[in-house]
């Protein structure tokens, strides 16, 4: 198989779908790899070091998306890629397409195969290759979000962690998931006072006793918000509903009720946000203020660490990436459900059901592969 792996063009993205490593292992099994001249430089992998493990550098993207038969990616393609789209294509990609129904509807029309990352599931839930890239926003959440409290910054002038007879500040985080624990465990180790709000009474138990002692957990509902946000300097929006758009939690009249200057972080803007305030930004340009509370909305949040964050993912997606290269993506999601998961558009259906109820489209299955 031929597999491409084009330059990334979101704003400030740096991360890239394959490694030397990856490639490597691609043309060690007998596929051919084409990779985008500059693809990898953002995260320190010279052309050469991907020549030197048996790839093509192709001097321009339509080259790459014209002969590859995979095309393995980071985030979601732009409008201006969407020309490249074809129904004997498998895109391997984040696509977030919930929020996106420009995306949804160039992908169907197209009929190509979009196979999302996030919503590769494993049967105990688990959603593998969003893992890492939660680990690193989470833990980036509070480091920005740190920044951003800073009076010059835009902030209201606290330091997270507080000085001797000066309290901490109070962190607040929505969501105990992978990007919540994360966020805590960065929050608490800065000093901070950290709640955690979650609904699932196990998870709660379990944080208890893996954080320390200045994270308390609550059970999230609209009272426990409302109480929690006067006093709070920092929010962390850590909620994920797996393919489907993330829930308003905290409205902007609840937002009112925060003090001036306060910070939001929302890393769950991929997903359209979980603050009604919410809008995308990006690295060039991250904050905007809300009924005087600055948000940090910032869509590929990982992309700023892209040397971490390529190797976490591509760590965890290599072997996705051989399946379907190997196998070919109907033998591939045969064998392997998590991956049949992971299909979200095929031959022209939507094939994913949260995508589908949150744009009120049909979600249909894949006549090849069966029900998920």
């Amino acid at each position: 198989m031929i597999v491409g792996c084009p330059k990334e063009i979101k704003n400030n993205e740096n991360r890239v779908g394959l490694t030397p490593g990856g490639v490597w292992a691609l043309t060690q099994a007998g596929h051919k790899v084409l990779v985008e001249k500059g693809a990898g430089a953002g995260s320190h992998f010279s052309d050469e070091e991907y020549q030197g493990k048996g790839a093509e550098i192709v001097p321009g993207a339509p080259e790459v998306w014209k002969r590859a038969q995979l095309v393995v990616k980071v985030k979601e393609p732009l409008p201006s890629e969407y020309q490249y789209f074809r129904e004997d294509l498998v895109l391997f990609t984040y696509l977030h397409l919930a929020p996106v129904p420009d995306l949804t509807r160039a992908l169907l029309d197209s009929g190509i195969v979009g196979v999302a990352y996030e919503t590769v599931q494993l049967p105990n839930g688990e959603l593998p290759l969003l893992v890492p890239m939660s680990e690193v926003a989470g833990r980036m959440a509070v480091t920005v979000g740190a920044f951003y409290m800073g009076y010059p910054s835009g902030g209201g002038g606290r330091l997270i962690g507080g000085v001797p007879g000066v309290c901490p500040a109070e962190v607040l985080i929505i969501g105990g998931g992978i990007v919540g624990i994360n966020a805590a465990k960065m929050a608490a180790g800065l000093g901070a006072r950290v709640t955690i709000l979650d609904v699932n009474a196990d998870r709660m138990k379990y944080l208890d006793d893996v954080l320390p002692r200045n994270c308390v957990t609550v059970h999230s509902d609209r009272s426990a918000i409302e109480r929690h946000l006067p006093g709070s300097d920092l929010v962390i929006g850590a909620v994920l509903v797996a393919g489907t758009v993330a829930p308003k939690l905290v409205t902007r009249e609840m937002l009112k009720l925060m003090q001036p200057r306060s910070v939001v972080v929302d890393v769950a803007v991929d997903q359209g946000g979980c603050f009604e305030t919410t809008h995308a930004t990006s690295h060039q340009d991250p904050v905007y203020y809300e009924e005087g509370v600055l948000h940090y909305a910032v869509a590929n949040m990982p992309g700023a660490y892209p040397r971490t964050s390529t190797l976490a993912l591509t760590n965890v997606t290599l072997k996705y990436v051989l399946d379907l290269a190997n196998k070919g993506v109907v033998r591939a999601a045969k064998d392997d459900n998590s991956l049949r998961l992971g299909i979200n558009t095929w031959h022209g259906r939507l094939t994913c059901a949260g995508v589908a109820a949150s744009q009120g489209l049909e979600c249909q299955d894949i006549p090849e592969i069966g029900t998920s």
